[in-house]
């Protein structure tokens, strides 16, 4: 079995930055089919365009554009890539990394797939520092992925507590939907009453119920910027902001920069 030294991947490595116990890797996936491997550091892959399949001992991952996951070090897997462009972005730590602030990721076994979108949105945070500003960006990243862990750590703890029913039903609704629905309406629906729902929605995402649907609003936005074919005022009716001034103000509430200015971060390496 093939064993992935640093900054490895199959494919086309379109960009690579070495920092300080981190890698970060832009690749397009090239490979049909790629065998059982596994790579000598914990990472992360985020999709930025595209799609493929993902198998371990354990589970089977149907990913696409905007999905992440997490592999802890010396896990293998294989991959499928059905036809068509994909390309992922891969944040590699290595040991020392974590030990120099105390991370613990033994409770972490496996390929983890995250659906968190405060944690897919952390890491389109690291894309854009990285690509803005790449010989300087190690305190910002490292910052980031410190929150990282402990939003994940968070977010694990928080299930294996079990949600409540209708907390999974709303998480459920919320991550596949992109209707605006009101707090009124998610709680006829879920089947509890909208004060409890309102009160009880931070201890089970972390966030109040508002910010929650703007960042998964501007999550479905950043994974459309890649397509060249669509506009900025089409992305934003289709994540339902009212209007492209809209988008364009909470977009940069979160992420600090325009959407096309972040189109222009993603487009840079990207060959179609």
């Amino acid at each position: 079995m093939e064993n992935l030294k640093t900054g490895q991947f199959f494919g086309t490595t379109n960009d690579t930055i070495h920092l300080k116990g981190i890698t970060l890797t832009d690749t397009e996936y090239t490979h049909e089919k790629v065998d059982w491997h596994f790579h000598e550091n914990a990472y992360f892959t985020f999709i930025l365009k595209g799609k493929f399949i993902e198998g371990d001992k354990k589970a089977l991952f149907s990913c696409n554009t905007g999905s992440l996951l997490f592999h802890n070090w010396q896990e293998a897997h294989y991959n499928i890539k059905p036809s068509g462009y994909t390309r992922g972005f891969h944040i590699e730590l290595n040991p020392k990394w974590f030990a120099s602030y105390n991370i613990d990721t033994k409770s972490i076994n496996g390929s983890l797939n995250i659906v968190d979108p405060q944690l897919k949105m952390l890491i389109y945070n690291i894309y854009k520092e990285a690509k803005i500003s790449r010989e300087s960006c190690q305190s910002a990243i490292d910052t980031i992925l410190i929150e990282l862990f402990t939003l994940l750590s968070g977010t694990k703890e928080r299930s294996d507590k079990k949600m409540p029913v209708w907390a999974c039903l709303i998480r459920d609704l919320l991550n596949d939907s992109s209707e605006n629905l009101t707090l009124t309406e998610l709680a006829g629906i879920a089947g509890v009453h909208p004060v409890h729902m309102s009160r009880s929605f931070y201890k089970y995402f972390n966030s109040n119920l508002g910010d929650y649907i703007r960042i998964l609003k501007i999550q479905r936005a950043l994974g459309m910027l890649s397509d060249r074919s669509q506009s900025l005022t089409e992305i934003a009716l289709s994540c339902n902001f009212a209007d492209q001034s809209h988008f364009i103000r909470s977009f940069k509430a979160l992420q600090h920069i325009t959407p096309s200015e972040y189109r222009r971060l993603l487009l840079k390496n990207q060959k179609c």
